[in-house]
């Protein structure tokens, strides 16, 4: 059974990549947005969808991702998954919207997928953004891509460092309000006394020294997102007043009787344990509720230790600016398997020490171990959390180091799309070091040498 020609020519001519494939994951037509992103040199026609945009022998569930269109052969409906694709231009999150299309027999015979690229997002080190591979990351930034174009309003959860402010602002640019403004209100900063005056602003002799009227951030976010940190410390008598807010629209400037609307979406943040503070009566249950329309938590570092092999390179990037620091392979290992009770903020800290103690141009173990003893805190771990064998038993570190390194080169090699002599530099070491080390894995002469080694 052959799709309708009709078809094909209405994808060539949508904007977003679009493929039609059958039951078996074979390609039968892709439009040239698709074409451009995936294989703009090569047909992708008669080839299958995991093998192109994912570079997998085996189909996604095979492989360890959702698979879409296993889902929808199961629900005999449209299906949306995020899914981290290879492109020309390294790896990228996609959002994945999968429709079936049923044959005489009602069954579904075709799938018509489209994909959106989530700009907000890598799988690769970057200079901004966020970045990430492991599970816990891509379960954060599924449920993101989901609400994001949404209004409703969302509860970032997780511990302090977590990045909460970064995931706010990549909600607010993956929604339609991104050409507005983004408005982020440190609830823990104000004092009792301003903070009604801060959100909602105030009129001219409102109360002492009020010389003038003045719009508050609530108005300044007009058409964009209202960000509320730390939202768990907002005053018990400003709390009913923020709930009239986000069950209204409405608000007045204190010292006016005018009723003025808000065209804001809100995205609120805190490290607390707000249903603890119900409980005990410092937090209001119905706020809770309604701040609460659609929570995500966000995971501890120690819950993504995989991803510091991407995050360190990119926050050394920031840090270091402008020098241009590179980070040794045996360093990067040893920055995996650090605790990072503070999280990513602490990750941060801990490459800007490195950095500053570093007088070269690559970083190496005893720089990283030079800037762990002079941290202030402990990087011990807390007792229910299990660090691989280098942390925990010293006379096991040499041998551990050499096949974490090893780890760390291999994905290094997987994700490298550009040259040998642009991998050795990018680690940091000669060409002829790389050589014997990818010589010592086992990789072949094609890794790492002039085309994508994924």
């Amino acid at each position: 059974m052959k799709p309708l020609p009709e078809l094909a020519a209405f994808l060539e001519g949508l904007p977003e990549p679009h493929i039609l494939f059958d039951t078996q994951y074979r390609i039968l037509a892709a439009n040239a947005a698709y074409r451009r992103q995936h294989s703009p040199e090569r047909s992708v026609v008669g080839r299958h969808c995991y093998e192109v945009s994912h570079h997998f022998a085996v189909p996604c569930d095979q492989a360890g991702e959702t698979c879409p269109l296993a889902q929808s052969l199961l629900s005999g409906q449209r299906e949306r998954v995020l899914h981290l694709h290879h492109t020309p231009q390294g790896e990228e999150y996609v959002n994945i919207e999968l429709s079936p299309l049923p044959g005489p027999d009602g069954r579904p015979a075709f799938f018509v997928e489209k994909m959106e690229p989530l700009r907000v997002a890598q799988g690769q080190p970057g200079a901004q953004g966020l970045i990430g591979r492991s599970e816990a990351f891509q379960r954060m930034l599924a449920l993101m891509a989901r609400v994001a174009p949404s209004r409703a309003s969302v509860l970032l959860l997780g511990e302090s460092g977590t990045g909460k402010e970064l995931v706010a602002r990549a909600i607010h640019e993956a929604s339609p309000r991104a050409g507005k403004p983004l408005v982020a209100v440190d609830c823990s900063s104000l004092p009792d006394t301003l903070f009604e005056s801060e959100l909602f602003g105030h009129e001219r002799g409102a109360f002492t020294g009020a010389s003038a009227s003045k719009a508050g951030l609530v108005e300044s976010a007009s058409g964009g997102t209202l960000f509320l940190d730390e939202v768990g410390d907002i005053p018990l008598p400003m709390q009913v007043k923020l709930l009239r807010l986000l069950e209204t629209g409405t608000y007045r400037r204190v010292g006016s009787t005018e009723l003025r609307h808000a065209d804001i979406r809100v995205v609120a943040a805190t490290h607390r344990d707000l249903e603890q503070r119900v409980q005990d009566g410092s937090f209001r249950e119905d706020l809770y509720y309604r701040l609460c329309t659609f929570p995500i938590l966000l995971p501890a570092l120690r819950e993504r230790l995989g991803d510091v092999a991407l995050l360190a390179p990119a926050l050394l990037e920031r840090v270091a600016a402008p020098r241009r620091l590179a980070i040794s392979a045996p360093a990067l290992a040893l920055l995996a398997v650090q605790a990072y009770p503070g999280n990513v903020r602490e990750l941060r800290n801990l490459l800007e020490r490195t950095a500053l103690l570093c007088d070269g141009d690559l970083i190496e173990p005893d720089h990283v171990r030079q800037a762990i003893a002079t941290g202030r805190r402990s990087t011990a771990p807390p007792a229910s959390v299990q660090l691989p064998a280098l942390a925990r038993a010293p006379s096991t570190a040499t041998s551990d180091l050499k096949a974490l390194e090893r780890d760390v080169l291999r994905n290094t090699v997987a994700r490298h799309t550009g040259s040998r002599a642009e991998l050795a530099q990018h680690l940091g070491i000669s060409e002829r070091s790389l050589y014997r080390k990818l010589k010592a894995l086992g990789l072949g002469q094609g890794q790492g040498d002039g085309n994508s080694a994924t």
